[in-house]
């Protein structure tokens, strides 16, 4: 019964003042409705962001590195003096990888290994009438590196298949096919490292989103590539290995290269720069979110002070008929509460929907030819957060001017009327 009447009287001091309890509900709306849409879109955009390079990218790249021998011919000689070597060049070292059925083969038996997929990446020249352009070919296994890597999405003209069905064909480079003027089905002359030329079907286009790199590269078969550069069936320069868990990237990276006696380099280090700026953009959304939500609060702080003041002779009234301090504090905590409920669910619900807005708002460019429209990410979680934080915030608000009006003496009140 003592809780019913909390609520009555709750509910008559929020209708009495409805124009100001209305305004607080919408700052609070408005800010949970623009922390939803924020972070929604950010992280959407940020997922877009990373996946041109990290669908691309192995979690864990096996290679030879060109270096310089660790021990030099003077180091073998006990002089007792000190010798300074300058310009050394690196050893002579071929950069195929040995072994490489050995190494797929226990690489495959890993259970934190997804999928293994072979590549050979050598230098070339795009024949243009008698103008070169330098390039660079990627041989690799179309099957499954579209099914690791997502290839076959980046393939916005012919198809990815064709690599493996068309012998001496090719997949070039957005960039590239505007330099040559050539369309799919056409036939180019490129010249290898070794000085031979190799005439190539062109069965389709491949666009990253990275403009440079479109502007290099090219794709053909791991048979093609081998053929080109005159290598035998076994040759290849790396070995992309996708894990089932992409933090265990560097570790694994150490694993595999004192293991297999490789050079290694995990997802991590190869884009820190890149997950920097990422994890960058997530923590100021998560502020300017937060910040708005303290905003609301600090609204919903002055209405009930304002109220408190207003009311004094009310509050006076009530303790002098019975409620205690608390009594008064629960009926002035229940008032803010039943503000965030509101306005949290309401923003909620129109956070949602400017998301699905936004989510249909068209964007085309050249330079992401898969995205059609805005990016937005419509994790659980971003609503969850929302909402817990607005009950947070509103019970702060709430919580510190009903210590005032619990403290309000009757008598004094009374007399002073």
């Amino acid at each position: 019964m003592k809780y019913q009447l909390i609520f009555k009287l709750s509910k008559a001091l929020l209708l009495a003042r409805v124009k100001q309890t209305s305004v607080a509900a919408i700052g609070v709306t408005f800010s949970i409705m623009m922390f939803i849409a924020l972070l929604s879109f950010m992280t959407g955009l940020n997922d877009l962001l990373d996946g041109l390079v990290v669908n691309r990218t192995p979690h864990v790249r096996l290679y030879n590195e060109l270096k310089p021998a660790l021990t030099q011919p003077v180091d073998k000689l006990k002089l007792k003096s000190y010798h300074f070597i300058h310009s050394v060049k690196p050893k002579a070292s071929k950069t195929e990888l040995y072994n490489v059925a050995s190494i797929s083969t226990e690489l495959s038996r890993d259970p934190r290994v997804l999928g293994i997929s072979p590549r050979i990446t050598t230098p070339i020249f795009y024949n243009i009438g008698n103008t070169n352009l330098s390039g660079v070919i990627n041989g690799l296994d179309v099957v499954k590196e579209s099914e690791l890597f997502s290839f076959s999405d980046y393939v916005v003209e012919g198809k990815e298949l064709d690599l493996k069905n068309v012998p001496n064909s090719i997949i070039l480079g957005k960039g590239v096919a505007e330099k040559m003027l050539v369309t799919v089905g056409d036939v180019i002359s490129i010249t290898t490292p070794n000085g031979e030329q190799f005439s190539l079907k062109v069965v389709g286009f491949f666009q990253s989103g990275l403009l440079d790199l479109d502007k290099v590269q090219s794709y053909a078969s791991v048979s093609t590539t081998q053929k080109l550069i005159g290598a035998s069936n076994d040759y290849i320069t790396d070995l992309q290995v996708k894990l089932k868990n992409i933090l265990l990237a560097p570790a694994l990276a150490k694993e595999y290269a004192k293991r297999f006696e490789l050079d290694a380099i995990d997802i991590q280090t190869a884009n820190s720069q890149f997950e920097t700026g990422s994890s960058v953009r997530t923590i100021i959304s998560y502020a300017v979110g937060i910040t708005l939500l303290i905003v609301a609060g600090f609204g919903i702080y002055n209405i009930l002070n304002m109220m408190i003041y207003e009311k004094m002779d009310s509050i006076a009234i009530m303790k002098a008929t019975g409620f205690s301090g608390r009594d008064v504090r629960y009926v002035f905590i229940t008032i803010a509460l039943s503000i965030g409920l509101v306005g949290g669910l309401l923003g909620l619900l129109f956070g949602y929907g400017l998301s699905a807005l936004i989510d249909q708002i068209p964007f085309n460019t050249m330079a992401l030819p898969t995205i059609k429209t805005y990016p937005i990410n419509y994790s659980f979680k971003f609503y969850l957060i929302g909402a817990i934080f607005s009950v947070i915030t509103t019970y702060l608000a709430g919580y510190f001017p009903s210590r005032k009006a619990s403290r309000i003496d009757p008598v004094v009140i009374i007399r002073g009327k």
